[in-house]
């Protein structure tokens, strides 16, 4: 089933590294610094937590440019595990990205964005909620439009979100009074602090590093994909590489380990008015604000493309509805609301720290069988005539991202048996739904 109208290409180099810088810098270095450090035990565990997952995020970006060279369409991983491993796999990576990873991931953004504001703007906490629909609303508007609005959105906010990574980072270098390194989270609160493990830390990182598939998923917007998403991709990633170093680093010269476990959620509003006073600040805060509303634009442009996809191959429920295009936008309106609709029932059910580690634990062993795709790809054209992109340091850049992603994997189901099995249920419901449709087209 194909759409009568078509995607528009408006996503050039700049758009879509902002897109991926963008997407990826948000709201995880701002509120991921209490419970990584948490999980951790200490700064020099939780500063190497952060740089292993940018390696594990980079190494995993690199194999997945590659394979996406290969294959330049809408839908990402949905897309290339179809064709890696054949329809069901293919159908339940589209199904976990469009139920569940998706929106949770849209829906945390947005209850850290309600967070902030009602702690910046002194309102009341139950408030934070409403904040975070309106927001979601907000980012559906600004994506129901012509994607050249979408894509400008983009660049506005990624520039303007380096402001409080460069500002808190240089701050933490220079004026920063804690050693960095070395301290010990001895207590959070009244409690005795509960380390979950150095592979628990990477975890809560990779929430914070999100966002580099997102490309993959518009393959079908962007202007000569097979050389734009991998250059992309890699210098995206690199940035935010250093970018969150930075912060990370920033903030343990800015406040006592204690102090950041404790705060945890609160963290970067304290440290902001710690490090500039009360109106810098403050100021401060409403630059990440706006980095966060950047991260969830990146998500509203790139998830629903998935949905998209697979309604246009008759993958979903009430599929002539969600694979129109609006004739006048060039946008998949009835994906975006549909998804944030369920990000917004997602929010109302769990917080945004056990969604997202629900939802990174979820994608990962999909990402896990496209890593693994790179191997076959490179067994089916030995040759590499079909590869736009290839790879450096074959084939140890894939072999670090499979090992590295594996442990984030066996850490958290050691860590949180039942909130994993509670994920695994809700993808594997997509298998039934799957022979639903077969039987229908039948």
């Amino acid at each position: 089933m194909e759409s009568k109208e078509n995607l528009n290409r408006g996503f050039g180099f700049w758009a879509s590294l902002a897109l991926v810088a963008g997407t990826i810098i948000g709201s995880g270095i701002f509120f991921k610094q209490g419970s990584v450090l948490q999980a951790a035990g200490n700064t020099t565990a939780g500063m190497l937590a952060w740089l292993a997952g940018g390696v594990l995020t980079l190494t995993s970006g690199i194999s997945v440019a590659e394979v996406g060279s290969q294959m330049p369409r809408t839908g990402g991983i949905y897309y290339y595990i179809e064709k890696l491993y054949g329809k069901t796999l293919g159908y339940l990576a589209g199904w976990m990205q469009v139920v569940f990873y998706g929106p949770a991931m849209m829906g945390a953004i947005a209850a850290y964005f309600g967070v902030l504001f009602v702690a910046l703007f002194g309102l009341p906490k139950s408030a934070s909620l409403a904040v975070a629909v309106v927001t979601l609303v907000f980012i559906g508007l600004v994506n129901s439009v012509p994607n050249r609005v979408s894509a400008g959105f983009q660049i506005v906010t990624t520039v303007i979100k380096l402001i409080p990574i460069i500002a808190l980072t240089i701050f933490g270098l220079f004026f920063g009074h804690h050693d960095a390194l070395g301290q010990v989270v001895t207590e959070v609160g009244n409690n005795t602090a509960v380390a979950g493990g150095f592979g628990v830390a990477i975890l809560a990182t990779l929430f914070a590093y999100d966002g580099w598939v997102t490309l993959a998923s518009i393959s079908g917007e962007i202007k000569n994909p097979q050389k734009t998403l991998p250059k992309a991709i890699v210098v995206g990633i690199l940035l935010v590489m250093v970018a969150y170093a930075g912060v990370s680093f920033g903030a343990y010269r800015s406040l006592s380990a204690n102090q950041i476990a404790s705060l945890g959620e609160n963290t970067t509003l304290a440290m902001a008015t710690n490090a500039f006073g009360y109106w810098g600040g403050r100021i401060l805060s409403v630059a990440i604000l706006i980095s966060l509303l950047g991260t969830l634009n990146g998500k509203v442009v790139s998830f629903p493309r998935v949905l998209y996809a697979m309604a246009g191959n008759g993958d979903f429920p009430f599929a002539k509805i969600f694979s129109k295009v609006n004739p006048k936008t060039k946008t998949p309106n009835a994906a975006i609301w549909l998804m944030l609709a369920i990000g917004t029932l997602m929010m109302l059910f769990t917080n945004p720290d056990k969604l997202t580690d629900y939802a990174i634990f979820i994608t990962f062993l999909f990402y896990i069988l496209v890593l693994i795709g790179v191997f076959i790809l490179r067994r089916r054209d030995p040759s590499g005539q079909s590869r736009v992109f290839s790879m450096p340091l074959f084939p140890w850049v894939p072999i670090i991202a499979i090992a590295g992603s594996l442990y984030v994997e066996i850490s958290e189901l050691l860590h949180d048996f039942e909130g994993v099995l509670i994920s695994v249920i809700i993808v594997a419901l997509g298998y039934p739904v799957l022979r639903w449709l077969h039987r229908n087209k039948k």
